[in-house]
């Protein structure tokens, strides 16, 4: 059983919902990536999502395509932040995932990444321009290796299509609460619980929601109805206007602790 799998099933029998951040490595430099891993971690992440930053991240609003840009004037890469994920995993106990775009994954190769993924301790991946159609090798690939390939549906999903998701992926489904690109929101569609409740017709794989939550109360909502809340565009843009390293750990623990709190058992 891989650390997402038993993740899941330990909050399940909590009757916990998971909380997931998103902080982009490198963002402002790879030495504040690893405190900021091991501080929201230990504030109450039940997983981590490592953002590979890419010159033209097309999913992203704003404020990660600003976080994509200082990680790859600070020099991060994928091969630098696979060597992170190295130095971390003995000290981390919850599951790492790497977040990011096509390119990124396949100039290594889909075996090589795969494989060295695997070598680091990397849980799951999740390729945001790569469906499964047209990803099966790389995907087989990173299962082969006990890699977790994390698919994504949307709002406009078929329900075909929806069945294909639940069946082929790994660890959960991401469900991206809404149209559009990342970013912070003051209020979530009010259609996503009914179109969580829809995919689970397909399958008891977990499902978390992301794309737009950003707040407790946020968080609150969507653990009513889903396994989880992944939280990115609100973490991301508290380090940014932290005014330092240390305040921009404190800001995200502290943020990732109240994010936690409504989550929790009762």
């Amino acid at each position: 059983m891989g650390r997402l799998e038993e993740r899941f099933r330990m909050l399940r029998s909590r009757g916990e919902r998971a909380l997931i951040p998103f902080i982009t490595a490198g963002d402002p430099d790879l030495e504040t990536t690893e405190r900021l891993v091991h501080a929201i971690a230990e504030a109450g992440a039940d997983a981590i999502e490592i953002g590979v930053p890419f010159s033209d991240p097309m999913a992203e609003g704003p404020t990660i395509q600003r976080s994509s840009e200082r990680a790859l004037r600070s020099g991060a890469s994928l091969r630098r932040i696979l060597e992170l994920v190295r130095v971390m995993r003995p000290r981390v106990d919850v599951p790492l995932i790497l977040m990011g775009y096509t390119n990124n994954f396949l100039a290594m190769g889909e075996t090589g990444f795969a494989e060295a993924a695997r070598e680091v301790g990397v849980d799951g991946v999740i390729v945001v321009d790569l469906p499964p159609e047209e990803g099966e090798e790389f995907y087989a690939a990173v299962r082969d290796c006990g890699v977790d390939p994390i698919l994504l549906a949307s709002p406009t999903t078929t329900p075909a299509r929806a069945a294909m998701l639940m069946k082929a992926t790994r660890g959960f489904l991401y469900y991206v609460s809404l149209t559009g690109v990342t970013g912070a929101r003051s209020e979530l569609g009010s259609d996503v619980e009914a179109s969580v409740a829809a995919l689970r017709r397909f399958g008891d794989v977990p499902i978390c929601v992301g794309f737009g939550v950003s707040t407790p109360d946020h968080a609150r909502s969507v653990g009513g109805f889903a396994d989880g809340v992944v939280v990115g565009s609100a973490l991301v843009d508290r380090i940014d206007r932290a005014a330092s390293a240390d305040a921009a750990v404190d800001a995200a623990a502290d943020f990732v602790a109240e994010l936690k709190a409504p989550l929790r058992a009762d």
